[in-house]
């Protein structure tokens, strides 16, 4: 699956996991030494995430139903938590530096394929 931002035509990641269950949600990119650049791991389910005992930092994107970004977090540390966005419905986890102005803002309207 691709993470398209449709809303500027650009391509965030060709390679895109769903965290659905309780185990994945859970588990998220704990044990990873890195998160490759053209991937992304979306959050079913959460407005909110942490980054405890993770070995990078990453990018976050907080989406409502509609699939509009609600909030964009770049480069969020390790042993961080991220505020409570009530309107999202999801989180997109990428790698760090993949969200620049240009590819993604506050608003847009993402398309999972």
């Amino acid at each position: 699956m691709r993470l398209i931002n449709k809303t500027k035509n650009t391509v965030l990641a060709t390679e895109v996991k769903i965290a659905g269950t309780i185990f994945t949600r859970l588990k998220g990119l704990l044990g990873k030494k890195e998160l490759p650049k053209g991937e992304a791991l979306v959050i079913k389910s959460c407005n909110s995430i942490h980054t405890f005992f993770m070995r990078f930092p990453i990018d976050v994107l907080f989406v409502d139903k509609g699939n509009r970004v609600v909030e964009v977090i770049s480069s969020l540390p390790t042993f961080r938590i991220s505020a409570i966005y009530f309107k999202a419905s999801f989180a997109i986890e990428l790698p760090s530096g993949t969200i620049t102005p240009a590819s993604v803002s506050k608003g847009d309207i993402l398309l999972i394929e």
